[in-house]
């Protein structure tokens, strides 16, 4: 894993929850979580994402960019892609709560409703070779082709998943608790506690709800991520900061 602090990283994320026409509360506070331990380690970060997410991630990047990726069709959304990453030059993708598209080029959420017309197409990043993570929790997010034969066979999962493959995949039951886990481990190797601290997420969580983000799975403007309370968000952190400080 030493391999994830080094060059410049690209982090994108953002699910657009169609009952409520915003982008959800799990994804973006992971993805700053993880730019902001890269950033103390000093590497630098860009922020990708869409229309809908990037005001919500806006006030927290701090220095990284926010890069605003079109909604656009297949051809153009890969243009666009090669041209970014000839611009970034990153060494390494992360991905986290980012819809990626099933078989069919479409872009399904976990109710097997189409989101494509909201959904820019940040998978073709990922088509390109660069050494890359993917965290999700529900089989439609980019990194889940990595299991596309095993995740029909789930009852809970989707039938038609997503197909974008990684070269490391975190699964987690909240997006966000990956990315917090995936800042655990960095902080294990670095000797260093780099995790967040449960009130400054808790304050982001709303943040990004006064900006726009709403829980995912009810789509209620409430400081919820997939109806996981702020309470239960601070247990799981409270956890593994006890599993840093013990080594």
């Amino acid at each position: 894993m030493l391999w994830i602090t080094l060059g410049h990283t690209v982090i994108v994320t953002g699910f657009y929850v169609i009952m409520a026409g915003k982008p959800e509360t799990d994804g973006p506070p992971g993805a700053i979580a993880i730019g902001r331990a890269l950033q103390a380690l000093g590497r630098k970060v860009t922020y990708v994402t869409d229309s809908y997410t990037a005001p919500v991630l806006q006030q927290w990047a701090g220095e990284a960019d926010v890069v605003e990726f079109p909604i656009s069709g297949i051809e153009e959304s890969k243009r666009h892609a090669a041209q970014l990453l000839q611009d970034l030059q990153p060494a390494l993708l992360i991905s986290i709560e980012r819809c990626g598209r099933s078989r069919n080029d479409t872009y399904l959420n976990m109710r097997a409703r189409d989101i494509t017309p909201q959904t820019a197409r940040l998978d073709y990043l990922f088509d390109g070779g660069i050494p890359s993570v993917g965290i999700g929790d529900g089989g439609n997010e980019i990194g889940m082709g990595n299991l596309v034969d095993v995740i029909p066979s789930v009852d809970s999962l989707p039938d038609d998943p997503a197909i974008s493959r990684v070269d490391r995949l975190v699964i987690a039951s909240v997006s966000n608790w990956g990315g917090y886990g995936l800042v655990a481990a960095l902080s294990q190797i670095c000797g260093r506690n780099i995790l967040p601290v449960a009130d400054d997420e808790a304050q982001m969580v709303q943040g990004m709800i006064d900006a726009g983000a709403v829980d995912g799975t009810t789509g209620d403007a409430v400081p919820t991520v997939d109806n996981f309370s702020m309470d239960e968000n601070s247990e799981l952190l409270a956890r593994l900061h006890s599993v840093v400080s013990t080594g």
